[in-house]
């Protein structure tokens, strides 16, 4: 008779979960002792899979699950980009409401750095891990960050995503697509139709959707960009400097530009000013996250405007609460039209 007992101290807390059909998050907070409920139906399947298994907790987990561990760790892109600090800002508010310590790793976007950073911020066993870095293009990449946020979970950490969440786990979606093209939407109808686009890294999965939301909706109303219209360049006030530059260079002198972040318009504001012309009135520039320091920028930017703190603390809550699948509405932005795009005279 097949009893389903490994050898002693061979069965993880992973087995357990595959075995109840639940998520490692919920398993350990089944088994560990958690302050945050699970429901009594997926208790009673995890405590089964447990006993069919021989499983025996980790006593470390266990206090994990308690909250004996109060940090919480965020690897985010570039704590120097507003982008990143709204939303890291967000993360705090809502850690400091729950008693958490806030531990931080600015990575960039390198592979290497991100899953370095994994690694050391799992020694210090968090209470949750906040992944803010934009995914990459790569499958591959995605493989090598699940491997480290995998031993998270298995002690019983959360693990929560800014974007779409690799297969397996959670996240706080945003409709990058869906936001892009409604700001080309609102573009055409002030008569924009000779566009470019400053798409930042191509191998980068936010900025993708967002070149690509924008590129639809211009290709929809029968506006295609050319690919030569279609510059890659980081996405920094630098690289959107040095991508206009390059689009000015080449000869070309579009009605409007559309920069996949805020930060890479402010840069291309500023090539536009240094060839002698003026942004909303030569050029239009229009951009993306309604970052705060716009406020300080002339001519007023066209943007999409993001709830980038709100956005921070529901990253927040998903890692630490969820316990049914982490399912959330994809976060919608709006559009906000000021003075870098004026409406075009017919």
């Amino acid at each position: 008779m097949n009893r389903e007992r490994p050898t002693s101290g061979s069965v993880t807390l992973s087995d357990v979960a595959a075995r109840a059909g639940v998520s490692l998050a919920t398993a350990s907070r089944a088994l560990n002792g958690s302050e945050r409920v699970v429901r009594p139906e997926l208790r009673e399947r995890v405590r089964a899979a447990a006993e069919r298994l021989g499983y025996t907790a980790n006593q470390q987990a266990q206090a994990v699950a308690r909250g004996a561990t109060r940090t919480v760790g965020v690897v985010l892109g570039d704590i120097a980009d507003p982008y990143f600090a709204a939303v890291a800002a967000g993360i705090t508010e809502a850690a400091g409401e729950r008693q958490l310590v806030v531990t931080m790793a600015s990575v960039g976007v390198e592979v290497d750095r991100v899953v370095d950073s994994l690694s050391v911020l799992r020694g210090g066993r968090p209470r949750a891990v906040l992944m803010t870095v934009s995914r990459h293009t790569d499958p591959a990449a995605d493989g090598r960050m699940a491997t480290e946020l995998d031993r998270v979970r298995a002690y019983g950490g959360g693990v929560a995503f800014l974007g779409d969440a690799p297969d397996g786990f959670v996240g706080v979606p945003v409709a990058h697509r869906a936001n892009a093209g409604a700001l080309a939407e609102q573009l055409l109808g002030l008569g924009y139709r000779d566009t470019a686009v400053l798409a930042g890294p191509a191998e980068l999965l936010t900025a993708a959707e967002r070149a690509i939301g924008f590129l639809t909706g211009m290709e929809k109303a029968g506006c295609p960009v050319p690919p030569a219209r279609q510059l890659a360049g980081a996405l920094s006030r630098d690289g959107g400097f040095d991508a206009m530059t390059r689009l000015l260079a080449s000869g070309t002198r579009p009605e409007l530009v559309f920069a996949v972040t805020d930060v890479m318009a402010v840069g291309a504001m500023a090539a536009i000013r240094s060839a002698g012309l003026e942004p909303g009135r030569d050029i239009a520039v229009a951009g993306y996250d309604d970052i705060e320091m716009l406020q300080d920028v002339t001519p007023g930017l066209t943007t999409v405007s993001l709830p980038l703190r709100d956005i921070g603390r529901r990253l927040l809550d998903v890692a630490l609460d969820d316990d049914t699948g982490g399912a959330t509405e994809p976060v919608r932005g709006t559009v906000v039209l000021r003075d870098s795009t004026p409406r075009r005279r017919a």
